[in-house]
């Protein structure tokens, strides 16, 4: 057994580890009552849509009302540290995006939260960036490079937050390609979009939600995405990796618990994610947003948190992010 895997399954057996046993004459089966899936992010975006559409189907599954509640704000942070704070009884949920567990706790020296206050369930999908260019900008990566090392620190990014994913992958494959660009923080991709179509923005960082759109109106082309590898919804656009071997930066969302969560919870969870994640509308959501749906066990979702922990611990700190 590998010690990632040694690590991970002890992560998990911290994470998840069972609240005191109580006579079972006083446990209700679970669940009892309506089930919250809290967004750390505003109604309407990808992570809104995938978890509503998700806890329709466990509400089919569980037989029980699974509702979403919407706590955005403070780079996800307001809605993690709710969660992390609720009582371990599997009624609390988070839906977590990649900054929320992967960045933050980096980054944020006053984290409320931490990775061990979380029972990971299952892993739901994972997912590159895509950098688009204006129609009249650069029409390949290659273009792009050739643009950006004739006038350093001219062309423009934009992204949602300097210590978000959305930055933090701009920077490495700026990192990786050996450019220089100046970037532009907006609050939320909207804000973003308006400036990008604007004409204000040579560039924009987002995710394939907000990018697949985009190029299929016409406002943009996406030039490359963050991942490893082309994805099958825009087969003419290479991976920067194909530019830069070996670069790979992805988000992704997961759903976790309050840590003590009591593993029957956790068990009974997990396989309701794992039904809703074979629903068809679900699936070709997630398809069409460019995203690789996962579906993991919550051991594997505790092993996939401490390998993104090792991953950008490192990145982050030679790339000098500032901590907040």
């Amino acid at each position: 057994m590998s010690s990632i895997t040694r690590r991970a399954l002890g992560a998990s057996a911290l994470l998840a580890a069972p609240s005191l046993a109580i006579p079972a004459w006083a446990q209700p089966a679970y669940p009892a009552r309506n089930i919250t899936i809290i967004v750390p992010f505003a109604p309407g975006g990808s992570t809104d849509v995938v978890t509503r559409l998700m806890a329709e189907r466990m509400t089919q599954v569980l037989g029980r009302p699974v509702q979403v509640e919407n706590r955005p704000g403070a780079n996800t942070v307001i809605g993690a540290e709710y969660v992390s704070r609720a009582q371990p009884d599997g009624y609390t949920l988070l839906m977590s995006s990649g900054t929320t567990l992967t960045i933050n706790p980096i980054v944020q020296r006053n984290l409320p939260y931490r990775i061990e206050d979380f029972a990971p369930i299952s892993l739901v999908s994972t997912y590159p960036f895509a950098v688009i260019a204006r129609p009249d900008g650069p029409k390949s990566v290659q273009e792009l490079i050739d643009r950006a090392k004739a006038s350093p620190g001219t062309i423009t990014y934009g992204h949602n937050g300097p210590t978000t994913l959305t930055n933090v992958a701009m920077l490495m494959v700026l990192e990786r390609l050996g450019l220089r660009m100046q970037d532009v923080t907006y609050r939320g991709d909207a804000a973003a979009m308006n400036d990008f179509v604007a004409g204000n923005l040579d560039l924009l960082v987002v995710a394939g939600s907000t990018a697949v759109p985009v190029q299929r109106n016409g406002q943009g082309r996406i030039l490359g995405w963050t991942g490893a590898r082309r994805m099958p919804q825009t087969p003419d656009v290479p991976a920067f990796a194909e530019f830069a071997p070996g670069l790979e930066a992805l988000s992704w969302f997961g759903l976790l618990a309050p840590a003590r969560t009591p593993q029957a919870a956790i068990d009974t969870l997990h396989r309701a994610a794992a039904e809703a994640l074979m629903d068809p509308r679900l699936r070709e959501r997630l398809y069409g947003e460019a995203q690789d749906i996962v579906g993991s066990t919550p051991a594997e979702f505790a092993q996939f948190l401490l390998q993104q922990q090792e991953l950008w611990r490192p990145t982050l700190a030679r790339m000098q992010v500032p901590l907040n």
